[in-house]
């Protein structure tokens, strides 16, 4: 009963704040907790495991950061090469792309997800690198994370590097409009019980699915200051719902949070976690401040279990 409750607050999230921007603060629900690529600080980020754990520990959200495979599968991935997570340079060693935007690790070699077909892509080990345990984890596509975690818990996605994607002649979030569609996640049947929110640091990417998804609401992530201006939160209110700075922005202007509630925006954070040392005694700590102090209205965790519920 209780997670069927936190997740009606979170479809409150959506019709009272989401879709229609003018509806006053006082709509709002409880505050909501998003599994930050799962619940990663406790097992392998954007597996089926981790996925797992975020719903058991009861996240409102689910985060899925989306890649996409050489033959357009949208795939869960935070980063745009696989080196980090997964075995790539073990089972495709003479395989590593070229001329990938960012900054190499290790041995300088990169393998760019979009290289790769789905196929190729489920031969990768992307659990070990966290921990043997979680040896045999796969890579998983948004369409297994949508049918794991659907009914159970709201998607909270993320449209990564879409400009690297169209340099590539790839048109990324017209793939994700086609499979949210094709899985009839934007109809007011499914959100009353699968809530959905897309987020992105790429404007243009949230002014499309603006249009081509009105029902569903839409997260600008930021870490400049610039965007913080009364000007900038009236505009970003044109198209998108909500605004979501890093941690640091919102405690260096903790104004800015009244500000965008004025403007009719929601204010989301990340990424808050118990690996990290902050000023704060613990995580929960961190969160709470962040929520009840600041007024923040939800935040990205590794650790769900942690999130301070209030009644």
């Amino acid at each position: 009963m209780a997670n069927n409750l936190r997740l009606l607050g979170a479809v409150m999230f959506l019709f009272g704040v989401g879709a229609m921007v003018n509806v006053p603060l006082r709509a709002q629900p409880a505050k909501q907790a998003i599994a930050h690529r799962g619940a990663s600080g406790y097992a392998p980020e954007h597996t089926l495991a981790s996925y797992r754990l975020a719903m058991e520990q009861k996240a409102d959200f689910v985060e899925p950061d989306l890649a996409v495979s050489r033959d357009n599968v949208l795939i869960c991935l935070h980063d745009d090469t696989l080196e980090r997570t997964t075995n790539v340079a073990e089972v495709f060693p003479d395989r590593p792309s070229a001329n990938v935007p960012g900054r190499a690790r290790g041995n300088g070699k990169r393998w760019l997800a979009n290289d790769f077909t789905i196929a190729e892509l489920k031969r990768l080990d992307a659990g070990k690198w966290r921990d043997p345990k979680f040896a045999g984890e796969r890579i998983v596509t948004f369409q297994e994370m949508i049918d794991l975690v659907r009914g159970h818990a709201g998607l909270y996605p993320e449209l990564k590097s879409p400009q690297l994607y169209k340099s590539r002649n790839v048109d990324q979030v017209n793939l994700f409009v086609d499979l949210i569609k094709k899985n009839g996640l934007e109809r007011p049947e499914s959100l009353r019980t699968t809530p959905i929110i897309i987020q992105s640091f790429d404007e243009e990417a949230i002014r499309r699915v603006a249009i081509d998804l009105p029902t569903i609401p839409r997260v600008f992530l930021t870490s400049s200051d610039a965007d913080l201006t009364d000007a900038r939160l009236k505009e970003l209110a044109t198209f998108a719902t909500g605004i979501a700075p890093e941690k640091a922005l919102i405690a260096k202007h903790p104004d800015m949070v009244p500000r965008a509630h004025a403007a009719h925006l929601t204010v989301t954070s990340w990424t808050f976690s118990a690996s990290e040392k902050t000023s704060f005694p613990t995580v929960r700590d961190e969160m709470s401040h962040f929520l009840y102090t600041l007024g923040i209205d939800a935040l990205f965790t590794n650790n769900p279990d942690q999130f301070p519920r209030r009644p």
